[in-house]
């Protein structure tokens, strides 16, 4: 490493970069670690970036994949900066110490946004707080949609996947000269950033790579290939072109964009639909990282650091207006519930008698994300006691509606919360002391220690963040017993309401019961559609 007066450089193995001097850390933006993903390579796996001479600005960050915009109703809460170009196989690091002999710990970030939307420029994601801390930060752009998850039978599939494998293994050999240790490297994501980093940590080819993981409302998991082809071919149909990647490949970018964007519409972590994910591949996926991960054959010794949201579902129904009009459909819409999770009318109607308050909106939103989301991570904490340790993020948006929703503890974790990005989800006067609270306990964990609370264990210890005292105030952290074990116990038939075949009406639903799920979901669907074109008229 040579430093000027403001621009530290740094070798990395395809040539030099130049970063900026920014609050006291050392930034580098922009570094390609892999060759730009178009003409030849389009829907291929990453291959190394071409060397260059002398040195490489890195002081912007670099192209953002190709993606659709989100909509008006999600971009007054999210951003996504577009930044254009065919180099969007890039990373930043933030360091402290842009020194070899420095040996700190490293985070590695991926970004969420449903595998389709996101990047490593948006704002939250700064690292600055980190490496203020000692922590090397680097964080990843990765091919999303259909560049990168499409199922295609003349193409590889999880190309998106493959370049997170390219990332980890660029930073493993690279990061030394920024001053990161390559054996301590955490690899960390949000949503579709923790479904990736599961399927990482269980990838034989990533195993030797990284210490620990955190996965923040996201779980292990492998869609179903039929899901995945069903978006494909949809989008062949709109394109009127073959549900190939050559065919696709010759389709022109922003018109492919449009017709994602078209098809994935009504595609939701409540609604279901076909949508894009990681599909078990016999390579890199070759099984499902859930079960690689409970069963111990991956990832052996790897502490983790996982959690959710308490209102993740509002992020998913509050923007449009969805969540009034599930309330409004009421029991239709538990029975859509039922369907989406296909268990039987047991698990709703226990739901309804531990929570006698909630509307049909809560119920079914807390529902689903106990279906998809905590009940996998809590499987996952149970074949990990001693190494795992969980969390729930529970301070309330001060926008209208939003409560904890999905994504808000970010602006927390990064200690990013006086960014207008982050205000955004927030609202203006996020709590200081919170983001002190959770920055620092992630920073413990990737520095190689526990987080600040016990790990877990068959009392089930939850380190509970941002509760609110009767006058509004914020309680400090506290760990929890078991906090959602009454919910969970519904969906095992040892829960309040459930009958004797709770669990195996959830289990082992037949041909019969599965098409009647798919028939009261459409149901559903259908209704919601005809209210969103009635609220438009």
């Amino acid at each position: 490493m040579s430093e000027g007066r403001s621009e530290p450089v740094v070798a990395t193995p395809h040539g030099a970069v130049r970063g900026r001097y920014e609050h006291g850390v050392a930034v580098f933006r922009g570094i390609p670690y892999a060759a730009p993903p178009f003409g030849p390579r389009r829907f291929r796996p990453p291959e190394p970036p071409e060397p260059w001479d002398g040195v490489r600005d890195a002081g912007a960050f670099g192209p953002t994949p190709p993606k659709p915009p989100y909509s008006d109703a999600f971009a007054q809460y999210l951003s996504d900066p577009v930044v254009a170009g065919d180099d969007c196989l890039n990373l930043n690091v933030w360091t402290p110490r842009p020194d070899p002999g420095a040996r700190l710990p490293v985070l590695v970030w991926f970004h969420g946004g449903a595998l389709t939307r996101g990047s490593s420029a948006v704002p939250v994601y700064a690292g600055h707080g980190f490496a203020r801390d000692g922590i090397v930060v680097v964080s990843v752009n990765y091919r999303l949609g259909v560049e990168g998850y499409g199922l295609f039978p003349d193409a590889p599939p999880n190309a998106g996947l493959r370049d997170q494998l390219a990332a980890l293994r660029w930073v493993h050999e690279s990061v030394a000269a920024f001053g990161g240790d390559p054996a301590q490297i955490t690899l960390a994501g949000q949503s579709a950033g923790a479904i990736s980093v599961g399927a990482l940590i269980a990838a034989p080819q990533a195993q030797g790579l990284f210490r620990r993981a955190v996965l923040q409302s996201g779980p292990p998991e492998a869609s179903e290939r039929d899901k995945v082809r069903r978006m494909v071919r949809r989008m062949a149909a709109r394109l009127k072109v073959p549900a190939t990647a050559e065919a696709f490949a010759a389709v022109d970018r922003e018109l492919l964009l449009r017709a994602q964007a078209e098809v994935g519409r009504l595609s939701s972590p409540v609604l279901g639909g076909p949508a894009f994910g990681i599909v078990v591949d016999g390579d890199l996926v070759p099984r499902d990282p859930l079960e690689a991960l409970t069963d111990g054959s991956a990832a052996a010794g790897a502490e983790l650091l996982l959690g959710w949201t308490r209102d993740e579902y509002r992020l998913w129904l509050v923007p449009g207006g969805l969540l009034e009009r599930v309330d409004r459909l009421g029991a239709v819409a538990l029975a859509g519930a039922r369907a989406r999770c296909r268990c039987g009318p047991e698990v709703a109607r226990g739901y309804r008698m531990l929570h006698p308050e909630a509307g049909a909106a809560e119920a079914v939103g807390q529902m689903v994300t106990d279906h998809l989301l905590r009940l996998p991570l809590h499987r996952l904490a149970d074949a990990r006691a001693g190494t795992a340790y969980v969390y729930e993020f529970a301070w309330p948006s001060r926008l209208p509606g939003l409560g904890a929703c999905h994504a808000l503890e970010l602006g927390f974790v990064f200690d990013t919360g006086e960014t207008r990005e982050s205000a955004k989800l927030a609202g203006e006067g996020a709590p200081g002391e919170l983001s002190r609270e959770m920055h620092g306990a992630w920073v413990r964990f990737a520095s190689g220690g526990g987080p600040g609370w016990r790990a877990w264990d068959a009392e089930h210890p939850v380190r509970v963040f941002g509760e609110e005292g009767a006058d509004g105030e914020v309680l400090p952290a506290r760990t929890v017993l078991g906090p959602r074990d009454r919910e969970l116990a519904l969906w095992s038939g040892s829960g309040p309401g459930s009958g004797s075949g709770a669990g195996a009406g959830a289990e082992e639903a037949g041909a019969e019961e599965a098409a009647l799920h798919g028939a009261e979901l459409r149901a559903v669907i259908s209704r919601l559609r005809r209210s969103a074109a009635v609220r438009r008229r």
